[in-house]
């Protein structure tokens, strides 16, 4: 088959000559993009050159995609997981996200990735070490600016606390944390990472009713990730108790 060639195409035989053409060079992305990409260029005033290169990426860049989706498909993975695709419904309903795992299994790269991609779907997201985040606060109660400083961190949509139960916290700024975390409940996403499981974090937050009220604010409606629930061990403790009872 011999496209016309001709001066002076109206813009309607020269778009049926472009999808013609894309069609037989197999071109689908040029084919799709070409006229939103033309009106771009005359917008933006782009030289020939510029609108060649815009049309010539978009082809590369969506071929590039579907060598992607078919390496991901022969891979046989059972379901698609990736960060790209991440749902961000947990943080609309404003639930915590707990990130529990040994040190060196990716809980911090994952925050951050998690953190990341809420950030990029226009949420507004704050990361912070737990360490970090405390010494804050007790600057700012001396300082006699606490509340504002808790309100401030109690408006972002996300609020990432790295290194969670990774030092030993006193219990002045462990309140603190605790207001931060009141501040945000079911208000507002806390998404925390820690290596270190529930049960230990006695060690980070020594008064025992104070480590159960934190866990209960981080754990209520939430998903945690790597260690059982604390709430869950309870319920199954306070279950079995009554059969070793018997």
């Amino acid at each position: 088959m011999t496209l016309p060639r001709q001066r002076g195409l109206t813009e309607q035989v020269a778009d049926a000559a472009i999808d013609t053409a894309c069609r037989m060079l197999r071109l689908p992305s040029i084919r799709n993009e070409f006229a939103e990409i033309a009106d771009r260029a005359v917008k933006d005033q782009m030289t020939y050159r510029g609108f060649f290169a815009e049309l010539l990426m978009a082809e590369c860049d969506d071929r590039a995609r579907r060598r992607s989706e078919r390496q991901i498909k022969a891979a046989g993975f059972p379901r698609e997981k990736s960060l790209r695709t991440f749902d961000c419904e947990w943080i609309k309903k404003s639930q915590p996200l707990c990130l529990i795992g040994d040190s060196g299994t990716g809980e911090s790269h994952t925050l951050i990735a998690l953190g990341t991609e809420a950030a990029m779907k226009g949420y507004r997201v704050r990361y912070t070490l737990a360490t970090k985040l405390v010494n804050e606060l007790v600057e700012a109660a001396d300082e006699k600016q606490v509340n504002k400083t808790i309100a401030r961190y109690g408006r972002v949509d996300l609020l990432c606390i790295d290194e969670l139960g990774y030092m030993e916290l006193d219990r002045h700024g462990a309140e603190l944390l605790f207001q931060v975390l009141t501040e945000r409940e079911e208000r507002n996403s806390v998404a925390i990472a820690s290596n270190e499981s529930f049960g230990g974090w006695t060690k980070t937050f020594t008064d025992p009713r104070l480590c159960a009220a934190i866990v209960d604010r981080l754990t209520f409606n939430g998903t945690m990730t790597g260690t059982d629930s604390y709430r869950l061990a309870s319920t199954r403790a306070r279950a079995e108790a009554p059969a070793k009872a018997g």
